[in-house]
């Protein structure tokens, strides 16, 4: 593989419970190494039906607005077709179509490119699976 193209996966354990999980510092760390400096993009992506990436404020209220907003659009009820899990999960599985499962950033000079307030955060309202992956590739 060329050394223009890196990636890794981080492992993530969401709870029992929605979840705004800030991974800026994961991506800053992995760019750190991978872009050396460089100019190019970050993508983050989580390969699951049911989480998604977003872009967001975060410890000023943000992230709990995010999931009341979530639960306002998608409620946890029985709904939904698709109905197997907890009461409610066939929600989880619209969520992508609201909180895409991917972002891909600018990096400049080897630093994430981010708004004064932004966040890079997994949007995790699936209570039955706590572990997630989320696959960071640098292409620079």
């Amino acid at each position: 593989m060329s050394d223009a193209f890196t990636t890794k996966v981080l492992h993530i354990t969401t709870g029992r419970s929605e979840a705004v999980t800030d991974l800026t510092r994961a991506c800053t760390e992995f760019l750190r190494e991978a872009a050396a400096g460089r100019d190019g993009l970050l993508n983050v992506f989580v390969p699951h039906a049911t989480a998604g990436i977003a872009l967001i404020e975060t410890g000023a209220g943000s992230d709990d607005d995010l999931l009341a907003a979530l639960r306002t659009l998608l409620p946890p009820d029985n709904r939904w077709e698709h109905s197997h899990g907890s009461p409610g999960h066939g929600r989880d599985h619209v969520l992508p179509a609201f909180v895409p499962p991917h972002a891909t950033l600018p990096v400049i000079a080897g630093h994430l490119e981010l708004g004064t307030w932004q966040s890079v955060c997994l949007v995790d309202t699936n209570v039955d699976n706590t572990d997630r992956q989320v696959r960071l590739s640098f292409l620079g």
